[in-house]
This record gives structure tokens, C-alpha cells and sequence, in this order.
């Protein structure tokens, strides 16, 4: 089977390779499917860098979509043949972004979900849904989503909403119109960042969560809040512990899976989504890299497989 992965580390573009490669068998608890759909992460050029390093070769692609090809011991519930979504080990020879992959934890796709929607939703709602939870987010919150046009932005947004928080958003056009038709106040980002949203407000937010760590806003985000210790950013920034800002990544929470399922079926209902930017075919991998180091994507990219 074709697979892309890496013998060596380093950059990315410099070691990732579609290989051929061997069809891995599930092991108990595993499904195997055929893979339609692989998302794509930043955490997957990362783990050519040495990020978890293991035993080489090794693949990326952590989220995927396709259809059941075979089953391990110990799995019940799952048929040849069913669609579904989930996550794919990232320690094997192989990972999402192949022919077939090993899932560890999936969910059955609901009719009218398609596969690269579902591929687009793990890692998103994943990080989401725990940050909001992190964060302390509530019914009658006042939150600010610093980013809400990345996807982990966009899912905590819709998130948020749903326990029934008031949210304000800082998102450029691409999104900004969706975004208001789900509930928030968008405002945009840059200079004046943190005037605009207090006046939106009418004060001080309650919570701030920084979903473009890459846009080192850390800053404007502290001058929204009344404490610094309200903002929970989602990247690795020395600033953070200068500004006393709470960094999810210190705090041990783990992305929360396991509510995937609910979250497919109001995709399926068009209740919830991810925004998808671009889909590539496998050999075009290299253009979907280059997009994702712009970070300019505005939305999720995935590669169709099958």
C-alpha cells in the first residue's frame, strides 16, 4: 500500500516519502479501514522533528475517515464494510495517511456525514472541547476566542455556544460571517484588538482563550481580562509565564476524544462543523505542507486517499 512517513528525522519537506509499504493487520482491540480521508496537523511536521520519537520508520496522519476493512480480536459492534471515523496510532511503521490504517478509537460516521468533514473533526474538537473545559466555560460566560477562523477556533466557538456562553470572536473575513450566523461578535484582529473587544463587552471579558498561539496576541489578550490567570493560550510561549497567562499544555488536560461521536452526529445534522480549506490527493502532500507553515490556510487540509 502507498503510505507517507519518514525513515529519518529532520524537516519535513527534506524526509517525509510515499512508500510502499506493507498492509498492517489489527491487533486486538484494532479496526483496520480503507482509508478516504486523512487530516492534516502541525503535530504531524512535528513528529518528523523528533516530537514522541520512536522506532523508525515512522507515518503521520492522526485523523482519519474511511470504511471498515478488518477487525481485530476483542472488537464488537463494527462490521466489514461500515463508515467510520476516528484516530490512528502514531507510533507504527505507518499511521492515518496511507491506503489503510490501524484505529485505536473510532466512531461509526452518521449518514450524511461525508468523509473528509469527518476527518476534519478529531483534533479540533479533540483540543476544543477541553480547552473550553480548562477554561471554565458556562452558561451565561462571557468568553473571547482569540482565532476563531482556525479550526480548533471555529469547533471552541460552536462549543462554547452550546453550553450557553456569550462569545466574541476575533476572526479575520474569511469566517467572520459564519461565525456571527452561529451566535458570536466577531471583531477583528490586530492593533486595537483588545479596545474593540472590551467595547463590544462592555468591559472586561470574563475568559480569554488564545487559539493562534502563532500570533503572539498574549499581550492585547491580558488587557481584556481582569486577571491574567483568565487567558488559557494552546501554544508554548515564554511570554505566557511572564504575563501569567495559564498555558493548556501545563495543565496535563489531554484532548477529549471521546465525545467525537456527539459532535459527528450535529455535523451530520449541520448543527457543528469544521471548516475544511483545501483537500489534496496524497502525491500533492508537499503543497499541503507548504500551506500549513503559511498559516494561512483558513481551515482544516486534508488529504483524500480512497
Amino acid at each position: 500500500m502507498r503510505t507517507l512517513r519518514f525513515h529519518t528525522y529532520g524537516e519535513a519537506a527534506d524526509v517525509l516519502r510515499i512508500d510502499d509499504a506493507p498492509v498492517p493487520d489489527p491487533g486486538s482491540g484494532q479496526i483496520r479501514i480503507a482509508v478516504q480521508a486523512c487530516g492534516l496537523n502541525p503535530a504531524d511536521w512535528a513528529l518528523c522533528g523528533g516530537l514522541y520519537p520512536g522506532d523508525l520508520p515512522r507515518g503521520i496522519g492522526l485523523e482519519v475517515s474511511g470504511t471498515v476493512d478488518a477487525v481485530g480480536d476483542d472488537v464488537t459492534g463494527v462490521d466489514i464494510g461500515d463508515p467510520v471515523f476516528g484516530t490512528a496510532p502514531f507510533t507504527g511503521p505507518t499511521a492515518g495517511a496511507s491506503e489503510y490504517a490501524l484505529l485505536d478509537l473510532w466512531f461509526a460516521r452518521p449518514s450524511g456525514l461525508e468523509a473528509v468533514a469527518a476527518a476534519a473533526l478529531p483534533m479540533a474538537v479533540g483540543t476544543a472541547y477541553v480547552a473550553v473545559d480548562v477554561l471554565g466555560v458556562g452558561s451565561g460566560t462571557t468568553v473571547l476566542v482569540h482565532g476563531a477562523g482556525t479550526t480548533t477556533g471555529y469547533a471552541a466557538v460552536q462549543i462554547a455556544l452550546g453550553r450557553g456562553a456569550r462569545v466574541i470572536a476575533t476572526a479575520g473575513e474569511t469566517y467572520a460571517d459564519a461565525l456571527r450566523a452561529a451566535g458570536a461578535e466577531v471583531t477583528s484582529y490586530g492593533e486595537g484588538m483588545a479596545e474593540r473587544v472590551t467595547a463590544l463587552a462592555g468591559g472586561p471579558v470574563e475568559l480569554a482563550l488564545d487559539t493562534a498561539p502563532f500570533s503572539n496576541a498574549l499581550t492585547e489578550l491580558v488587557r481584556t481580562v481582569k486577571e491574567p490567570e483568565h487567558v488559557l493560550t494552546l501554544g508554548i510561549d515564554p511570554v505566557a509565564k511572564e504575563l501569567g497567562v495559564r498555558s493548556a499544555l501545563d495543565t496535563g488536560a489531554m484532548p477529549r476524544y471521546d465525545v467525537l461521536g456527539e459532535f459527528a452526529q450535529l455535523a451530520a445534522e449541520g448543527r457543528f462543523s469544521v471548516p475544511v480549506a483545501r483537500t489534496f490527493p496524497l502525491e500533492d502532500w508537499r503543497t499541503a505542507l507548504e500551506l500549513s507553515g503559511s498559516h494561512r490556510a483558513h481551515g482544516k487540509l486534508v488529504l483524500q486517499i480512497g
